[in-house]
């Protein structure tokens, strides 16, 4: 009789609807069908390293289909940079440990592009390790979707719908910031599906006078309001050529040292850009003569219950995912890939990001029916 696999499953990175659908998905499947054993380690990373974990059974697993977050918890800890006891520390050789007392065959992990990196550092290390991918940002490469994604842009849609009501009343410019720090996929969809007069996106430095000149041409129509949708990491062309230049200083860098020193000083540039949507509105209201107002949807987009897309897909994702466990199958990540799903290895997946591309039909679309891109 062959033993039965111990498996861990783990969530990092910020929370998303879809999560706990996808614990499911993998849960039920790894034990139903695969007569797996489940261990749910709390609080991503950080948990694996303090050995922080509860078990997953039939009953922990049932009602979470709908919930919000993650019954996990999560963290942003990184496996070789953990803050333990007020010291960073390379925590991956108490990974490997606590992995080997408590067993396990493998483990899962669900996250997005920071939690790849982590997964693939582990791997690397030699644990099993099969990550799901998660995040509203749908920047994750090598798959077509993320869950986490099509629920944020349910959200942010409704949120652009709502606010031409007040610009459309107070013949305003409302500009919506919406979360994106280095890809627009939700920026563009919903700005798109919102019928937003603007979209700014990370991927396309904006000028100023482009916007202005959009809001203007509205009005010459009798059209005194603009709503603009704004991805968090939206910049204006000198703003981003200037964390252009200090990535470069990064990439450049010869020893950890300066690299260090490079990193904190582009951290501090992007940190001093974090108003970036409220300035614009100023800017718009003194070029325009309307005003501007700023409502930022922030962590609203990433709470509560995933729609039916994102049930559907964790779900799917979440049983490939098993049958993959039980078949030995790991150092990938589980991709959807039209209406199928596939694997990809995560070395091909760990510190890449999935960016708009110029000539994505998304784009083209919002172009042909007079949408603005600042550019």
């Amino acid at each position: 009789m062959s033993k039965k696999k111990k498996v861990g499953i783990l969530t990092a990175g910020g929370d998303c609807p879809g999560l706990n659908a996808a614990i499911r998905g993998f849960g039920k499947a790894a034990i139903r069908q695969h007569g797996m054993e489940l261990v749910g380690i709390q609080d991503g990373f950080l948990g694996l390293a303090e050995n922080r974990t509860i078990t997953l059974g039939p009953r922990a697993l049932s009602g979470i289909l709908t919930v919000g977050g993650t019954i996990l918890g999560t963290s942003r800890d990184k496996v070789n940079h953990m803050m333990i006891d007020g010291e960073e520390r390379d925590m991956v050789p108490t990974i490997v440990e606590n992995y080997e007392k408590l067993g396990l065959d493998a483990l899962v992990t669900l996250g997005g592009g920071g939690t790849s990196k982590n997964a693939y550092k582990l791997a690397k290390a030699g644990l099993n390790v099969l990550h799901l991918p998660k995040t509203i940002d749908n920047d994750i490469v090598g798959t077509d979707d993320s869950f986490g994604f099509s629920t944020a842009l349910e959200i942010a849609t409704q949120a652009i719908d709502r606010l031409h009501s007040t610009a459309h009343s107070h013949h305003r410019i409302i500009l919506a910031e919406i979360m994106g720090h280095r890809a627009g996929w939700l920026a563009l969809g919903s700005g798109i599906a919102g019928g937003a007069d603007v979209i700014l996106l990370p991927e396309v430095p904006y000028k100023l006078d482009s916007i202005v000149q959009a809001v203007e041409n509205r009005q010459k129509q009798g059209l005194n309001f603009s709503v603009i949708a704004v991805a968090e990491g939206a910049r204006d062309e000198a703003d981003s050529a200037a964390m252009a230049g200090a990535q470069a200083l990064v990439d450049a860098s010869k020893t950890p040292e300066t690299k260090a020193a490079a990193k904190k000083a582009k951290k501090d540039l992007e940190h001093s850009m974090r108003d970036n949507t409220l300035k614009l509105a100023t800017q718009l209201e003194e070029a325009t003569g309307l005003e501007s107002r700023v409502s930022i949807l922030g962590y609203v987009q990433r709470g509560g219950i995933p729609c039916a897309h994102d049930r559907l897909l964790a779900t799917r994702l979440g049983t490939m995912g098993a049958r993959l466990v039980d078949d030995g199958e790991f150092d990938i990540m589980v991709a959807a890939k039209g209406g199928d799903a596939t694997t990809v290895p995560l070395k091909e997946v760990a510190g890449k990001v999935k960016y708009v591309p110029a000539d994505h039909p998304w784009v083209k679309a919002a172009r042909q029916v007079g949408t603005g891109l600042g550019d």
